[in-house]
């Protein structure tokens, strides 16, 4: 292919193979929205096709997890690895934070673990969109799985701004907008 500056690109090198998608439903609520699975497997593809990737990922078969749990489960799991005795919304373990990366075969990236009931009640408290939280808090762990962070300014900049051009090309708003209700 070349494009209009007359640079030839193998877009075979671009392409971004889509991840094998595991999905695990721990949690019942989960299944009260409707095609849950396909939408998660849609936004995580979305990430996929925005993501600057890293180097350990091009090329190679990939494996992503992902658990629809409640609250309960995601406080063991908290608590269990980051000593914080309470349900989050997201928790992710990223198979890149590893030392040893295999060089060949499937490479599971890792899991991301969403729970029901602090997406629900953080959706109404901030007046989102149940289905555009989820969508959100999707793309934001698998970004981590994929190395990006947010420990300072400059990351959690670069990080918000792919996550708002990803969710923008899914139809969902820029959630870091303050909505007003008064």
């Amino acid at each position: 292919m070349t494009l209009e500056t007359g640079i030839n690109i193998n877009m075979s090198i671009i392409k971004k193979e889509n991840p094998l998608i595991d999905i695990s439903v721990q949690e019942p609520e989960w299944e009260v929205l409707k095609d849950i699975e396909a939408i998660i497997k849609l936004t995580v593809n979305k990430v996929m096709d925005h993501a600057i990737l890293p180097n350990a990922v091009l090329n190679r078969d990939l494996e992503i997890s992902m658990v629809l749990a409640n609250d309960d489960l995601v406080q063991i799991l908290n608590s269990e690895y980051r000593e914080k005795d309470s349900p989050t919304n997201v928790l992710t373990f990223a198979s890149l934070d590893d030392e040893n990366i295999p060089d060949t075969g499937l490479l599971h990236l890792g899991d991301v673990i969403l729970s029901y009931q602090t997406i629900e009640r953080e959706a109404r408290e901030q007046g989102k969109f149940l289905l555009d939280h989820i969508k959100h808090l999707t793309v934001h762990g698998v970004l981590h799985l994929l190395g990006y962070d947010h420990e300072d300014e400059d990351e959690a900049n670069d990080m918000e701004t792919l996550e708002i051009r990803i969710l923008e090309n899914i139809g969902v708003q820029n959630p870091y907008t303050e909505v007003d209700f008064g």
